[in-house]
């Protein structure tokens, strides 16, 4: 991995800064996508001393907004020319119905859209890249969704946090074989993947109620850094080269729900999502 091109979101905790320190390890060039000026640049100079890699930048976007996404493109653009692996990692739960500044329910906003509109802006980069891989951080969580209720995706008639989550999870998965079979012919592979039951930050914006869950099962979830362990394969390993629209867990291709297995509904979510951004087509500005 030396000298590659790894751009990963939510880079300054959890498993996409576990990711981005074993990365750096390898010699990537590590792009840190995050938010917050200050938490970014004290992540990556902790990414830095782990990893005894220098080469790691910080560039801001808040992933539930287009317009950030729209302007993080143009100044990484200005200096990068393309992408190894492109790592969709940010997201969270809510424990109440939120709006983004897009009039998007602010789950499927971030986990979802925040994902559709930054591989929208940067695929040619990656088609550039020699790696070409793509990897969305899904959940088991989208076991929670067992049918779509289509004029409820964004809570317009009911919210829950865990649902919505799992929803945008799902769709996660849709997105992932969607994408994959639209850019098989160009050499991108593009796989999602389940981190497992992690000891991270997640659950802080959730209820009060799913916050103290988090808390009292804290000590028995997985460490951030074995979280990470399947994202790293998927962006790394050479056995993964040329599979694609897979889900993984644990490093293996592992099954997901029946729902999450619908290819019309992967189609359905795509249109919606082009929708939702006001896109008229896929990887064109």
């Amino acid at each position: 991995m030396k000298d590659k091109i790894v751009l990963i979101s939510g880079a300054n905790s959890g498993i996409g800064k576990a990711t981005a320190i074993a990365l750096a390890k390898t010699g990537a060039q590590i792009v840190m996508q995050c938010r917050s000026l200050e938490r970014g640049e004290a992540a990556r100079l902790e990414i830095i001393k782990e990893s005894g890699n220098s080469n790691v930048d910080l560039m801001l976007c808040d992933l539930s907004s287009h317009d950030s996404i729209r302007k993080f493109n143009e100044e990484f653009r200005q200096k990068y020319q393309h992408i190894d692996v492109l790592i969709n990692n940010a997201g969270g739960i809510f424990g109440k119905k939120e709006m983004t500044s897009d009039n998007l329910e602010y789950t499927l906003g971030l986990n979802h859209m925040g994902y559709f509109l930054n591989t929208h802006y940067l695929i040619d980069l990656v088609k550039a890249g020699e790696m070409k891989r793509i990897v969305n951080v899904s959940s088991l969580a989208h076991k929670f969704v067992m049918r779509l209720d289509w004029d409820n995706l964004q809570g317009e008639k009911s919210y829950g946090q865990l649902y919505q989550y799992g929803l945008s999870k799902l769709f996660n998965i849709h997105f992932t074989k969607e994408l994959a079979r639209r850019y098989q012919a160009d050499g991108i592979t593009v796989n999602c993947l389940h981190p497992g039951t992690v000891n991270t930050g997640f659950g802080n914006s959730g209820s009060s109620f799913f916050k103290k869950l988090v808390e009292l099962g804290r000590r028995f979830l997985t460490p951030a850094d074995k979280g990470a362990a399947t994202s790293v394969f998927l962006a790394s390993a050479p056995e993964v080269k040329n599979i694609s629209g897979e889900y993984f867990s644990n490093k293996k291709i592992t099954s997901i729900s029946k729902i999450a297995k619908n290819d019309e509904y992967a189609r359905k979510i795509w249109d919606k999502s082009l929708e939702w951004g006001k896109i008229e087509s896929f990887g064109v500005k």
